[in-house]
């Protein structure tokens, strides 16, 4: 480590928003922060959730970087500005998008700027369903198992699946399709001034975890694996990638044109990218067999082990293990909950409708007053319903939930399953049913410890990081008496864009290696929830009946 004062920028795109972070690479101090809401996202534009349709277009993502970055240069100042060594961004994912042979993605062509087939497929979309149980009747059919390292089984929130399913459904973008880029590949590629598809930087997260890329197949499985699953995708791995890179990796540096729109030199380095979870893992100073859970609108869960821990050792239904995907030198684990804060969302909102389709046309106050009423009440129903949640006496008959309202990730990926709500009666107020969502989602977080568990992988404790760790401090000491073990939560409130400023200075040459910049940049913890040893039995009983309800509902889900 110099003298020299170095900064770093750490890009974290998520769901709803994109954030930026400068910080001291000696120290991890933030030195500024600025967040961008996706525009014609909050519009709710090219969605249909109904359907399962999730997309966002590549013109929000530009404007939120250029925006976020552009306001921390000016709020950290010249000087810091002179400074920054690198950037490093991190994604959602899978959440890939169809690009030309430019590597430019099709919604920014004008012919296709309104198709939401051209746009970012974003991670929770779920029309890929089919294509997904096609893929895997089709990989059992090979004596070579190609989908080892995903768990055994492919979900519809992942590459192949939606490829295969935007290809089918649009004759337009299959005609104009060159090749199909995540997210986080594609970021670091429109950085460094990129003109040439075949010349992206594939991540290993993103490869690993959902493209069934690995070093044991020498890359992606063969052509005719895929062209046998369907001929539209004869020829596609020859326009795609062999082989893929660690976050450690320097994918270039600021082209001249984004150097000069951000305020920065042309020497800044861009990293190769990775997902929001797996880098966020870094940020929250994960540490081996500590289970790393980012909370969110989901849930992914993240793990490290040694490489010589897992040699030989395959963990059934997880979303995958994949060598360097989190730490370079060590196997990533992932699984995660496929909704999570989204759960709470939506009863929030099932409470709002009147405020939002009664209230908002009342004739007795003004519009802005009502309008002010609605977001007043409205930002004090989640602390409202965890307050009164909390008072409730601890009842094994009280009502139970499924928290399976986006389907299941992990373990065993199901995105057809539904939630559910049981034992409800005429008693059954908003804070009962809100205790029973809570619940089930702390449930879903004892299904993915014990699948853990269960294939030889133990789990010492978990280290929260994101919204819901954050700020709701019921669920997270629910969470830590339903699963017995402690919870640390981590200082850093954008941990994700602390991770990816970590990976920055590793690649700048800062630190020899991430664990270095982890242990040098990060914080520590501020908030430890222990469990409560004496409600051990009584979640014990309750789990028991979440997993035979999840039994019920499984066993007669039959469609969409």
């Amino acid at each position: 480590m110099t003298n020299l004062k170095n900064y770093v920028i750490g890009v974290d795109y998520g769901s709803d928003s994109v954030r930026s972070v400068i910080v001291d690479a000696a120290t991890g101090k933030e030195l500024a922060t600025s967040v961008y809401y996706y525009r014609r996202w909050q519009q709710g534009l090219y969605c249909d959730a109904p359907a399962n349709q999730f997309r966002q277009h590549p013109q929000d993502y530009i404007d939120g970087l250029e925006t976020t970055i552009k306001d921390c240069v000016a709020k950290a100042g010249p000087e810091v500005a002179a400074a920054v060594r690198a950037i490093s961004v991190d994604t959602t994912g899978s959440t890939p998008v169809a690009v030309n042979a430019q590597g430019v993605p099709l919604a920014l062509l004008p012919e296709f700027a309104e198709n939401p087939n051209a746009m970012f497929v974003l991670w929770k979309d779920h029309t890929s369903i089919g294509e997904a149980a096609e893929i895997n009747a089709h990989a059992a059919k090979y004596d070579t198992n190609y989908l080892q390292y995903v768990g055994g089984i492919y979900s519809s929130e992942w590459f192949w699946a939606k490829l295969l399913h935007v290809l089918r459904v649009d004759e337009k973008v299959r005609a104009a399709c060159h090749s199909w880029v995540e997210h986080c590949d594609w970021i670091p590629f429109l950085l460094t001034g990129g003109t040439d598809a075949a010349a992206i930087l594939r991540g290993r997260c993103s490869a690993g975890h959902k493209a069934l890329w690995a070093a044991e197949f020498g890359g992606l499985p063969p052509n005719d694996f895929f062209k046998a699953l369907d001929p539209l995708l004869d020829g596609i791995t020859d326009r795609l990638y062999k082989d893929t890179y660690t976050s450690d990796v320097s994918a270039g540096t600021l082209s001249a044109e984004w150097a000069e729109r951000l305020g920065l030199s042309a020497d800044v380095k861009v990293g190769v990218g990775a997902f929001d979870a797996h880098m966020g893992a870094v940020g929250g100073q994960i540490e081996p067999y500590y289970l790393s859970k980012v909370m969110g609108t989901s849930t992914c869960d993240i793990l490290v082990a040694p490489n010589t821990d897992m040699d030989g050792k395959l963990v059934a239904g997880i979303c995958g293990q994949v060598d360097g995907s989190v730490i370079p030198g060590m196997a990533g684990l992932e699984a995660g909950q496929s909704a999570f804060g989204d759960t709470y969302a939506w009863f929030r909102k099932l409470i709002e409708w009147p405020l939002q389709n009664i209230l908002a046309n009342t004739k007795i106050v003004e519009a802005h007053t009502a309008q002010l009423l609605v977001e007043e009440v409205s930002g004090k129903i989640i602390p409202e319903l965890s307050k009164q949640a909390a008072a409730l006496p601890l009842n094994d008959n009280a009502e139970l939930a499924i928290d399976w309202f986006n389907g299941r990730r992990t373990p065993d990926a199901n995105q057809l399953l539904k939630g559910s709500i049981a034992g409800l009666t005429l008693g059954s107020d908003a804070p009962r049913v809100f205790r029973a969502l809570a619940e089930a989602t702390c449930f879903g977080a004892r299904a993915i410890v014990e699948r853990f568990r269960s294939e030889g992988v133990p789990v010492k404790g978990l280290i929260g990081i994101g919204g819901v760790a954050k700020k709701s401090p019921y669920i997270m000491q629910m969470m830590s008496d339903v699963l017995q073990m402690p919870i640390r939560i981590h200082q850093f409130e954008h941990t994700c864009a602390l991770g990816a400023a970590m990976f920055a200075a590793t690649v700048a040459g800062i630190y020899p290696n991430v664990s270095e910049a982890m242990n040098a940049m990060g914080g520590g913890f501020d908030v430890e929830y222990t469990p409560n040893n004496e409600l051990a039995g009584f979640y014990d009983t309750r789990y028991q009946k979440y997993l035979s309800l999840g039994q019920f509902i499984e066993a007669n889900t039959t469609s969409h």
